[in-house]
This record gives structure tokens, C-alpha cells and sequence, in this order.
């Protein structure tokens, strides 16, 4: 009875110090008292062991979570719960999270997802991308479906630089259906962007000659 008294009650306390939050001793006081200051944002042993939950919002909310962090850490445990995720949402969730980890070729699954029901969803991850130069490739496929090439543009629309006008100047002329208007508010959002970008440039101070009378 002594033993099992023992077992349960330094049980959580075994958990506890995989966490960020107690590196202190094992079987210390002061990591149970630290116990309600652990962050599961931040915490990927705990937002890890999420992805099992039953319920798939709280998966694909741990999977977005480990994305934001770049949990390299978590990335076999990742790609286990990839291969086995049903729910298309969460999924797509975990092919951004392993991109994100440095698993370059999820990129073509998450370009792949904009032909889908679960557009908005890969627009939102693919507008995080480290560079617009990383969807160029993708914007020149001549194979592309239209949802594929608008997704990309509204993408691109969020992220891109004065480069990317250029590369998005030929599609403003095209007859895919939706793929020109996208092009076009690509073009002003990301004109409108830079614009406010220069504004907020220190000017150099004004400098008046005096003339001599």
C-alpha cells in the first residue's frame, strides 16, 4: 500500500521534468509548485502528446502550434501521427508542420492542398513561407489548376517584395477564371505594402542655405 501511495504520487511529477518549465532536481518541491506555470504553447513534449487527442481541432491546433515553433525535436513523432491522421485538415496541418521542421518536399502537398476544400487553410500556412522566391517555382507550372495558381497569388500577395510584381505581372493578362482578379489585388496589395513601407523610412533632415545679403 506504501509503494503504491509512493508510485502515484511522484508519477506526475516524472512528467513534469520532461518540460521546459522544471529543469530543476527530480523529485523536487519546487518543480510541483512550478507545475501550473508550464505553457503548452511553448512546451512541444506537450503539444506533441496533443496530437493524439480524440478530438481534431486539438490536433490540428498542436500541429499548427509545433509549426509556429519549428519543433525539430518532435519531427519523428510528427511523421508518425502523418501517417496515420484520417482527418484531411489535420493533416495538412502536419505537412506544415514537418516544412516547418525541414521537411522541404511537404511544400509540394501543402501547393497540392490549394486545389482542395482546404484552400484557405494552405493559403494561410503558405503565406508564412520564409521568402516569396519559394513559390515562384510553383507559379510558373504551366500544369497548374486555377484555384492551384490563385492560391499561390493570394499567397504571394501577403508576402511578396518588388520581385515578385514582376513575376506575377504576366498572369494580371490571363483567362483562367479568377486567376487575372487575383493577380490584380496581388498587384495593388502588394504595391499598397511597399508604399507604406517607404513612408515609414527615416527622411534626411532639410537643410535650408543661407544667402548672404
Amino acid at each position: 500500500m506504501i509503494m503504491r501511495r509512493r508510485l502515484n504520487f511522484w508519477k506526475p511529477v516524472v512528467v513534469l521534468v520532461t518540460s521546459a518549465a522544471c529543469t530543476v532536481l527530480v523529485l523536487s518541491r519546487d518543480c510541483q509548485a512550478q507545475s501550473t506555470t508550464v505553457d503548452a504553447r511553448t512546451d512541444t513534449v506537450a503539444l506533441a502528446r496533443q496530437l493524439g487527442s480524440v478530438d481534431p481541432k486539438v490536433r490540428r491546433a498542436a500541429a499548427e502550434s509545433l509549426a509556429r515553433l519549428a519543433a525539430v525535436d518532435q519531427r519523428k513523432v510528427v511523421e508518425g501521427y502523418r501517417l496515420q491522421e484520417k482527418d484531411k485538415k489535420v493533416r495538412l496541418a502536419l505537412d506544415w508542420a514537418l516544412y516547418r521542421m525541414g521537411k522541404s518536399e511537404a511544400l509540394f502537398q501543402l501547393v497540392h492542398e490549394l486545389d482542395s476544400s482546404r484552400h484557405k487553410q494552405a493559403v494561410s500556412y503558405l503565406s508564412q513561407v520564409d521568402s516569396p522566391s519559394l513559390l515562384y517555382v510553383f507559379l510558373k507550372n504551366e500544369d497548374n489548376q486555377p484555384p492551384v495558381t490563385v492560391g499561390l497569388l493570394e499567397s504571394l500577395s501577403r508576402i511578396g517584395d518588388e520581385e515578385t510584381l514582376e513575376q506575377i505581372k504576366p498572369f494580371r493578362k490571363s483567362f483562367y477564371p479568377g486567376v487575372a482578379e487575383a493577380a490584380e489585388m496581388a498587384t495593388e496589395q502588394i504595391e499598397n505594402r511597399l508604399a507604406q513601407n517607404d513612408n515609414l523610412l527615416p527622411s534626411r533632415p532639410r537643410t535650408i542655405e543661407k544667402t548672404t545679403p
